[in-house]
């Protein structure tokens, strides 16, 4: 879990004041928001771009769909959903407004002005009236709340009967000497990365300490089912760097 009895939770490898993480979390965006989209590609070396379609090909996006994107930053996962869903709808809701500044700026944005807003919200506290969606996205976002479970919570609030959640979030490699070789990776390499394309390497340490705090898939899933959704299943992509996790408000 994120959280301790005493309110406390973590921040990377740090414990912090729940009061405090939210504005810790703010303060990394803030700073990498310009050089977001670009890190997401030398991190992982362009396969986001696979996973996020793979995201897509079992979401199965429908026409006239309306879509809540939270933690949505600069739009990747929006754009797509519009993409494969003529006459849809998606609300990019994010708690960085400089993320959302970036998002707007791109070429898509301006295409398909007439089916997006762009929202500043809090994952744990959304927005938004009950039953208001037919999906709910995260993507690489939800490690990044102070309680998992009050988001988790809001998705099945906001979400219309018959809406479905979709998270893809970085995990963890079911295989000891491979996850240390990718934990090898992280710690030495991403970090370098940070400060040399965005100027920031304290950011990108949190990042990968994130990563590591994160419950691991079969944790998740429960977690998920705990917040009311039902059929959750999750599918490991590139051996479980990353994981997709899905349920439905039945």
């Amino acid at each position: 879990m994120t959280e301790t009895d005493d309110k406390t939770t973590h921040f990377g490898f740090q414990t912090v004041d729940e009061g405090a993480k939210a504005g810790m979390v703010h303060g990394v965006f803030t700073k990498v928001a310009s050089k977001y989209d670009v890190m997401n590609d030398a991190m992982s070396f362009g396969i986001h771009r696979i996973w996020k379609d793979a995201m897509m090909d079992w979401l199965a996006p429908r026409p006239g769909q309306r879509l809540l994107d939270v933690a949505g930053g600069t739009g990747d996962v929006s754009f797509r959903f519009l993409k494969r869903a003529p006459g849809a709808h998606a609300t990019v809701c994010d708690m960085t407004e400089s993320m959302l500044v970036e998002g707007r700026q791109r070429a898509e944005a301006a295409s398909m002005a007439d089916a997006l807003d762009w929202v500043v919200g809090d994952a744990m506290a959304l927005p938004f009236a009950d039953n208001s969606f037919d999906v709910y996205t995260i993507s690489f976002g939800i490690r990044n709340v102070t309680r998992i479970g009050d988001a988790l919570s809001e998705a099945y609030r906001v979400l219309r009967p018959g809406g479905r959640l979709m998270v893809l979030e970085f995990s963890q490699l079911p295989n000891p000497a491979m996850q240390k070789a990718y934990d090898l990776y992280s710690f030495n390499v991403i970090p370098v990365m940070g400060q040399v394309i965005a100027n920031d390497r304290d950011s990108y340490q949190y990042l990968v300490e994130s990563i590591r705090k994160f419950p691991d898939q079969e944790r998740f899933a429960a977690m998920i089912s705990e917040a009311g959704f039902d059929q959750v299943k999750y599918r490991n992509l590139t051996m479980g760097v990353a994981a997709l996790h899905s349920g439905w408000k039945l």
